[in-house]
Formats: C-alpha cells, sequence, structure tokens
C-alpha cells in the first residue's frame, strides 16, 4: 500500500470542520472547571493592565495641570496596584493551563495507546511505525494546546478586543475611529494569506512524519545497514528528507510572517494617522494626556488582532490533526469479541478448521476451502515453500486474523464467539520474532504470566536449556537488556522468548521457526526439554530444517493454498512426494 511508505505525504487539507472540534470538547469538559477558573483570572489580568493608560491620562489632564499631588499619587498606587494584580492573576492562569494542556495530553494519549493495543495485525502491516508515533507524539502536542490555552486565548483576546475598544472609545471615540479604520484591510491581506500559511504548516507537518518513519526504520534496521554498507545512501536519502523538513519549515516561517509584518505596518500607519488627526484637534478639543493614552491603547489594540489571526491558524491546523487522531482512535477493531462472546472453558486441545478460506487484502486468497482436525496432544508440523500460507494457519488459529468464510472450532467450539484473552491465555505462542522488552530476563520470561514465581521463570528456563547462559551472566536472571535484546545473540533471544512461551503452560503450543537461529547442539538439547513439555498439548510447529519435525505425528505440506500432502515423516518419504523431494533436497545442501 501507498500509505506503508515512508516518502507519501499524508493527506492533511481537508477543510475546515467544526465536528472535530466538537468532538474535542469531550476532552475539555473533562476539566471545564480549571479552564472557567483560568477564563476569569485571564479576564480580571488583562482588564488591570488596560487601566493604566487611562490613569496617564488623568494624571496628565487633570492631576498635573492641578498640582494635586495627593491625587497624582493615588492614581500612581492604583496603577502599581493593576500591574501587580494583573501579574498574580496572569500567573496563576499561566499554571492552570499548563496543568490543563498537560492533562489533555494525557487523556488523548492513554486513548489513543490503549486503543493501538487492541488494532489487529493488519493495521501494523499497513502503516510505519514512525508515522504512528508521529500521531501519538507530535500531533497530540500541537492539538493539545489548541484545546487549553487556544480556546482560552480566543475568548481572551475577543475580550482583550472589546474591553480595549471600550476604553479607546471612552477616551475619544474620534481618535479611536482612525485606529480602527485599518481593520479591513487586515482582513482582506489575512484571507488572501491564510490558505497558503495552512498549507505551508501542514507541509510542514507532513514532511516531519515522513522523516520520523524513516528515522524510526533506519535504527530497527541499522544492522542491516551496516552490513551491506548502506551508510552513504541512507545518510543521502535523510539529508534529502531533513532538507524538505528545513525548506517547508523556513516556507511556513515566511508565509505566518506576513501577518505579522501586515499587522505592524497597518498598525504603524493608523497610529500615524491618529497622531496627525489628533495633533491637528490638539488644544480645546483632545488634550496631550487623552492623545497619549489613545496611542497606548492604540498599540494595544492590534496585538490581540494579531494573535487572533496566529489562533484562527492554529485552530485549522489542530483541526487537520484531530482528525488523524481521531481517525486512528475510529480504526475498526476487526479482531475484536462479539457482542455475545462467552468465555473458553479450559480445553483439551482439539482443533477442527472446517472449511476455511482466508485472503489477506481481500482479493488473493492465501487459503482457499481449509480443512484439518486434529486431536487433543497431537503434533502436527507444517511445511512448504515460502508464502504458502503455513504462518497463515497458525495465525488464524490464534485469531490474529478473522477467518473469511468457514469455522475454526476449539474442543468443538467457534473461536469467532470467544473472547480473545480467554482463547489467548490457553495458547503459547512462539513467532518468528523473538521480541525482547528492555528490562531484566526475568521480565522477559514473566512477561505472560506476571504472577510466576522465581521458580517457576527458572524451571522454565531450564526446560528450554536457557538458564545455563542466564545465570553466566553478571546478574543472571536480572539482568538488563536492552529493547529488542541487543545484547543477546539470536539464539538466545529466541531460547528466552521459549522460556517465555512455555511458562503459560499452554494447552495449544504454536512455534513458528522456534529454532531458525540455534545450533544443532543447543537444538538437541532443547529437543530433550520440549519432548516432556509437548506431551498431552496439542502443538504446531513450523519449521525449515526438517530435522526436527521427523517425529512429529503429522506433517502438512502446505501449497496451492491448501494441503497437498499430509502423513508422517515415514509415510510421506514412501509416497516420494512434496515432502520427500523437500527432504532429500535438504539432505543433499
Amino acid at each position: 500500500m501507498a500509505r506503508n511508505r515512508f516518502d507519501v505525504d499524508e493527506n492533511l487539507e481537508t477543510p475546515f470542520n467544526i465536528k472535530h472540534l466538537l468532538r474535542a470538547g469531550v476532552y475539555i469538559g473533562r476539566h471545564k472547571k480549571k479552564m472557567i477558573l483560568s477564563l476569569i483570572y485571564s479576564a480580571i489580568s488583562a482588564a488591570c493592565a488596560l487601566i493604566g493608560p487611562t490613569l496617564i491620562q488623568r494624571a496628565i489632564n487633570v492631576s498635573v495641570p492641578n498640582k494635586d499631588w495627593g491625587e497624582l499619587f493615588l492614581l500612581a498606587s492604583i496603577m502599581l496596584a493593576s500591574i501587580v494584580l494583573s501579574i498574580l492573576f496572569g500567573r496563576a492562569r499561566s499554571k492552570y493551563m499548563i496543568v490543563v494542556g498537560q492533562e489533555i495530553i494525557y487523556d488523548i494519549r492513554k486513548d489513543l495507546f490503549e486503543h493501538l493495543q487492541r488494532l489487529s495485525f493488519q493495521f501494523y502491516d499497513d502503516r510505519p511505525h514512525g508515522k504512528i508515533l508521529t500521531r501519538v507524539i507530535n500531533y497530540v502536542n500541537s492539538v493539545s494546546d489548541a484545546l487549553s490555552n487556544g480556546i482560552i486565548n480566543f475568548v481572551l483576546e475577543i475580550f482583550n478586543l472589546i474591553l480595549i475598544a471600550i476604553f479607546m472609545f471612552a477616551c475619544d471615540w474620534r481618535l479611536a475611529l482612525v485606529v480602527v479604520a485599518g481593520i479591513p484591510l487586515f482582513l482582506v491581506i489575512v484571507l488572501l494569506i491564510k490558505p497558503a500559511q495552512r498549507r505551508a504548516w501542514q507541509d510542514v507537518s507532513n514532511k516531519s512524519s515522513n522523516l520520523n518513519a524513516y528515522l524510526h526504520e533506519s535504527l530497527d534496521g541499522m544492522k542491516i545497514t551496516q552490513a551491506f554498507t548502506r551508510e552513504e545512501e541512507n545518510a543521502g536519502i535523510f539529508d534529502k528528507l531533513n532538507k524538505n523538513c528545513y525548506r517547508t519549515w523556513m516556507k511556513a516561517q515566511y508565509t505566518s510572517n506576513l501577518v505579522w509584518y501586515s499587522v505592524e505596518n497597518i498598525s504603524t500607519w493608523v497610529i500615524g494617522a491618529m497622531y496627525l488627526v489628533g495633533l491637528a484637534m490638539l488644544g480645546p478639543e483632545v488634550q496631550i494626556g487623552t492623545l497619549i493614552a489613545i496611542s497606548s491603547y492604540a498599540r494595544r489594540f492590534w496585538q490581540p488582532i494579531l494573535n487572533l489571526a496566529n489562533l484562527y491558524n492554529t485552530f485549522i491546523n489542530a483541526v487537520a490533526y484531530l482528525e488523524r487522531i481521531f481517525e486512528m482512535i475510529d480504526e475498526p477493531i476487526t479482531v475484536d469479541d462479539a457482542p455475545n462472546a462467552t468465555e473458553l472453558p479450559p480445553i483439551r486441545g482439539d482443533v477442527c478448521f472446517d472449511d476455511v478460506t482466508f485472503s489477506y487484502d481481500g482479493t488473493v486468497n492465501v487459503l482457499e476451502h481449509f480443512n484439518l482436525k486434529v486431536k487433543a496432544g497431537e503434533s502436527i508440523a507444517l511445511v512448504g515453500p515460502t508464502g504458502a500460507g503455513k504462518t497463515t494457519v497458525v495465525n488464524l488459529l490464534s485469531r490474529f486474523y478473522n477467518i473469511n468464510e468457514g469455522k475454526l472450532l476449539l474442543d468443538g467450539v467457534d473461536i469467532a464467539g470467544v473472547t480473545l484473552h480467554s482463547l489467548r491465555s490457553q495458547m503459547g505462542i512462539m513467532l518468528q520474532d523473538s521480541f525482547i522488552f528492555s528490562g531484566t530476563i526475568m521480565d522477559n520470561i514473566r512477561y505472560g504470566k506476571l504472577d510466576a514465581t522465581d521458580e517457576e521463570v527458572i524451571a522454565a528456563a531450564k526446560t528450554v536449556r536457557a538458564h545455563e547462559f542466564i545465570s553466566e551472566m553478571e546478574d543472571g536472571y536480572y539482568t538488563q537488556v536492552n529493547e529488542r535484546g541487543s545484547r543477546l545473540s539470536q539464539g538466545q533471544k529466541q531460547l528466552v522468548a521459549f522460556a517465555r512461551t512455555l511458562l503459560s503452560d499452554p494447552k495449544i503450543l504454536v512455534l513458528d521457526e522456534a529454532t531458525s537461529s540455534i545450533d544443532a547442539k543447543t537444538e538437541r538439547l532443547l529437543q530433550e526439554g520440549l519432548n516432556a513439555l509437548l506431551e498431552g498439548r496439542t502443538s504446531f510447529i513450523i519449521a525449515h530444517r526438517l530435522s526436527t519435525i521427523k517425529n512429529s505425528d503429522r506433517i502438512l505440506y502446505i501449497s496451492n493454498k491448501g494441503i497437498a500432502e499430509m502423513g508422517s515423516h515415514k509415510e510421506l518419504l514412501e509416497k516420494q512426494g512434496y515432502y520427500y523431494h523437500l527432504y532429500t533436497a535438504q539432505l543433499e545442501s
């Protein structure tokens, strides 16, 4: 799919849709008390800050000419108190908004992460993980400020604008009209600039998302990069993406500054015009104190207008980000509990694939009319060419994907009608990717059974022959390993993953290339430990090394969307079919 590419931009060019802001109101509503209090503090702080020019007007026009030093001292005291109150209420407001902003980030990320935990394998197959991280981190950061500070500031700037206009018109309505005369021109400029400004910042988000996706991919594949000496080529790709980020950011800054330049120029022109008109009227009609007060209010009048223009752009971008965030939250959970799902009781391990058909993309079937019955305790090996559907069989058994047609039964119960937890908790699954989490080896083995004792963990490690190498490490089972187990060899990682799987004491055991990275000596020891574990359990084993599955009860050769051959090792060799040719080819190699 095209979207599973680091160099494909996300579509952020969508019309402004108020429904996304309204939906975001759910997150805002959780903190409405703090936001209302913050708005009150903001209004008080703004009102206190606007008293100053009026007090100066009174002092210059009345107190100084009348030499009323008492009134002058009173005005100075009031002005000092208003400044102090403005600062105190402004700080209180900032404190609340920091808290609210972080709480909104927490809430959205929590909902996103919990939803991501439940999405199917197909979702992650189709998307670069770096772009998922961009939505969870960058986009959430961007919208949190818009949903907290943005809304408060929007209301506050409207309040400031109205309040400044009232003070300004109260001083002198004629000069105030000169100040507001530049608004129509500013609105025309904003309407011309805003579409380009919005597109520019959306380009910044896209290029940043692409860079994050490539960085994540490169870090994951660093060993391959160095093995194939791709450092220079990859550096070139990164440099190109990095330059795209730089260029789009500079363009966005340029378009954003056009608004600021417009405000600065228009405000300078109208203030200049106001001075010309004021000086022409200076004398009996306009006093010097009034002119100074009006000029002070005029400078303040244009700041809320600039802030509102910037907030408009913030809201436009926030809606685009919200759409991407809600798109992920609304991503359907295709593999989920049915509305009337029941708990799967403790199983024996009988498995039945009843006329199962499955396709990953909805067009090309991987399995068609697949039928298989497995008795409890039976060991089934799956072999065949790459891409034939061996892993698909065990993925469907674990219900990582929904089947398109047919049924899959455990002990006669359709797994589509049981809860995922009750199903998967009774299965031990070891996939090809032996993922090791950051933490101790003890934590990694205990990952699927948190209440397991240390003794149980050690017993599982001994069964899979991991105890010896773990004991030789500096802190034994409490040795810290990095993400993906970079301190461990591939074989050691698989043994730890094996111990993790066995500790869950499953009724059905799925081993997908479980011994692919283990040397022959360790594999023999491992097989000895597994024999006791496999006794009485249903097991599905996928292996390319056919020597590891000779003792399986049945071997299935998967090809042509189904089972091409089935039988024991001896039976299939006597048949001299697909399995025979595969086995003899391995012996000769």
